[in-house]
């Protein structure tokens, strides 16, 4: 109420003080620019409109921005969500793909010798045998019999002589040399198909190696591709041999690596022995300003050293000896006086550390080291523990045994297609590796004289399986499974597998002359077969079984 009262109290006392009478007459002509003022205002009213109107479009138009881009923000949210998921399950789905694939080279690696199955099984044998009938039990029985063991049967006594030649002709070659400056030879060995018995063809050459080490104080310090330093892929396989001071320190002093000021001397060595002039090195037949053992110079060496030793002793003799082939520094052959000739492989080998595996300077006859990186790098051969292998196992089959006899009828035909084909990448070395993984995988009493015709099949089903997939993995490198009977050296067991098919995967020409010398081989195989056993005479028969 009273708040009211103060209103009217305030209205009426405003309309006094605004009665015109209290105006002086100059503001008289307020009343005629009424309507001038009303005319400012409208305008005035109206801009303030089209003012208002523009902020409220502003503000619009900025709610709209900041939605959009709420709305942005929402959709990269999303996106990155979408695309950590996506990156999520790519990864795993890379993940199990590693896993898979390495479960399945382990499987590969461990079990792709397990034949499995029963013989019955074993009457289609892949696509390469659609069509190929092989010969009976009877049939290869009979072929066997009348063709490998009729031509097989002067091995023994080939050996011996050679065996008796080759020793006397090394110990001529010891009497030659410097003991001094020169290599000290060993006392050779026989290796390969002539002492495992599996050689069939002709003509029959004995492959022996010989043992050698440098005069000292020097010794060979060997190095291989699983020694832990890194090597190419197409090294694999190989090793270096350097030559050093037997007193020098395997790693090598800091006096080597380093250079030493002009008044600080190495308390280990003094400047004339730190130091070898290049000439004491190409002595110990090393490549040129290096301390890695030649090849070619080894084998340069050794034939010289042959040559001088078959002077001192030719006249004891009734025969001529020469060298055979260029390209195989090793290779002799014994020409008697009425015509008949005799030819075996004397290749000189160092040895690596206190086992039974040797550096190897070249393989005669095969294409094996046929890319040698350079003549630093030397093949090692596992010949000696292949052959205690084929021994220890033969032990433990039954009499009579049919592994021999499988990989020499796979040999025979082999070669025989070659030589209506012409040679190819496959050799009698890989098929002596086949053996060698199914006499390891197969028991032993699947190696009865009776299952010949089985573990012939399983042999052709396995190589077929390797050229297909272009693996065949060496014997003994990284298989954890050798006998330890054999004392064979764990570093070997424990390196990467080596694939003796490594080199055909470029070379697509090599591999499919290799596969189809192989496809064809097993179409003829039947024919050859049939071939050899009718045509071979009775009476000629009869005095091999005699024997």
């Amino acid at each position: 109420m009273p708040v009211g009262l103060f209103r009217v109290c305030l209205l009426v006392i405003t309309a006094i003080v605004n009665h015109p009478l209290f105006f002086p007459k100059e503001n008289g002509t307020v009343p005629e620019n009424t309507e001038e003022i009303i005319q400012k205002m409208k305008e005035r009213e109206e801009s303030l409109r089209l003012e208002q109107l523009r902020l409220e479009q502003e503000i619009a138009d900025q709610e709209a921005t900041q939605k959009a881009l709420e709305k942005a923000a929402v959709v990269v949210e999303e996106s990155k969500e979408e695309k950590v998921r996506w990156d999520m399950w790519t990864a795993l789905s890379m993940v199990i793909f590693l896993l898979i694939e390495l479960w399945r080279q382990d499987f590969q690696e461990g079990n792709w010798q397990d034949i499995g199955g029963e013989e019955d099984d074993m009457a289609v044998l892949g696509k390469a045998f659609k069509g190929v009938a092989l010969p009976d039990k009877a049939v290869l029985a009979s072929f066997y019999e009348k063709r490998i063991l009729g031509t097989t049967g002067d091995m023994a006594r080939m050996r011996e002589m050679v065996e008796g030649f080759a020793d006397d002709l090394l110990e001529a070659l010891r009497s030659v040399c410097n003991r001094d400056a020169d290599m000290e030879v060993e006392d050779c060995m026989g290796v390969g198909s002539m002492y495992e018995n599996w050689r069939v063809r002709k003509p029959f050459v004995c492959d022996l190696i010989v043992p050698f080490a440098p005069p000292e104080p020097y010794c060979f310090r060997c190095q291989t591709w699983c020694s832990g330093d890194s090597f190419p892929p197409d090294e694999q396989g190989y090793g270096t041999i350097k030559v050093c001071r037997a007193d020098e320190d395997e790693t090598g002093c800091i006096c080597d690596k380093t250079k030493l000021g002009e008044d600080m001397l190495c308390l280990l060595h003094s400047q004339v022995s730190s130091t070898r002039p290049s000439s004491e090195m190409e002595d110990l037949l090393c490549f040129k300003n290096t301390q890695y053992l030649d090849a070619d110079q080894v084998m340069k060496w050794f034939q010289i050293a042959v040559t001088k030793a078959w002077n001192r002793i030719s006249h004891k003799y009734e025969f001529d000896l020469s060298f055979s082939l260029l390209d195989s520094p090793g290779a002799l052959k014994i020409k008697f006086k009425s015509g008949k000739s005799i030819a075996f492989n004397l290749t000189p080998v160092v040895q690596y550390e206190n086992s039974d595996v040797y550096f190897i300077s070249h393989f005669p006859r095969s294409n094996l080291a046929a890319d040698v990186p350079s003549s630093t790098h030397w093949f090692l051969t596992f010949a000696v523990y292949e052959r205690r292998f084929i021994q220890l196992v033969s032990k433990t089959l039954p009499a009579n045994a049919c592994h021999v006899s499988c990989l020499q009828i796979l040999s025979f035909l082999h070669g025989k297609q070659c030589s209506l084909t012409g040679p190819s990448g496959l050799t009698n070395y890989h098929l002596k590796t086949v053996l060698l993984h199914l006499l390891q995988a197969r028991p032993s009493q699947d190696w009865a004289p009776e299952k010949l015709e089985a573990r012939l099949q399983d042999m052709l089903k396995f190589l077929e399986k390797c050229l297909h997939e272009k693996k065949l993995y060496h014997f003994f490198i990284g298989n954890g499974k050798v006998p330890a009977e054999l004392g064979f050296p764990i570093i070997f067991q424990r390196a990467e597998p080596l694939n003796l098919f490594r080199p055909f995967v470029l070379r697509r020409d090599i591999y499919r002359k290799m596969v189809d010398t192989f496809h064809e081989m097993l179409r003829n195989m039947s024919a050859l077969i049939n071939e050899y056993t009718v045509h071979i005479p009775l009476a000629h028969t009869n005095g091999i079984r005699k024997e």
